[in-house]
């Protein structure tokens, strides 16, 4: 069965038909194009699939697209403007927050939706934050200073 949506992602109205089974993950990955969502895990376990939703963090691959309706969405491609690096995304690059990259896109969204709720975290409410973000590659120091820094940044 088909149900209409409309959302607005990375500040672009979009209408579909889906499938009412239609994750949001597969929605922007397959319908949209916006493949910086990854699917990782596919049972909201590791984060990799993090965008915002009205602002906060949600794991793309344990809602389905129709419960997006009416809201924002920021995937990765959104983050950036005009060709110039989010602040969080500059401060991943500049304190090698990442490895494989893999994982970045949900870390860095994660800690943007951070940002929305903290302006000033500890180092213990970052790494809580990330808490449902794995990365694989790297042993999370570097990505806690570069979330830090961005948060900074953000101000």
């Amino acid at each position: 069965m088909k149900i209409s949506v409309s959302l607005t992602v990375n500040g672009k109205p979009v209408a579909a038909e889906v499938e009412a089974r239609t994750l949001l993950v597969q929605f922007l990955r397959e319908n949209l194009q916006l493949t910086g969502t990854h699917v990782g895990c596919d049972t909201a376990q590791c984060g990799a699939c993090t965008i915002l939703v009205d602002g906060k963090a949600v794991k793309s691959c344990n809602i389905l697209a129709v419960q997006a309706q009416g809201a924002k969405v920021t995937t990765i491609e959104g983050l950036a403007a005009n060709g110039t690096l989010h602040p969080m995304q500059e401060a991943f690059k500049r304190h090698h927050g990442l490895q494989c990259g893999f994982c970045t896109p949900g870390m860095v969204l994660t800690a943007v939706g951070l940002a929305a709720q903290n302006r000033n975290p500890t180092e213990a409410q970052i790494r809580e934050a990330l808490d449902g973000n794995f990365c694989r590659c790297t042993g999370y120091h570097n990505i806690v200073k570069a979330v830090k820094s961005g948060i900074e940044e953000m101000a």
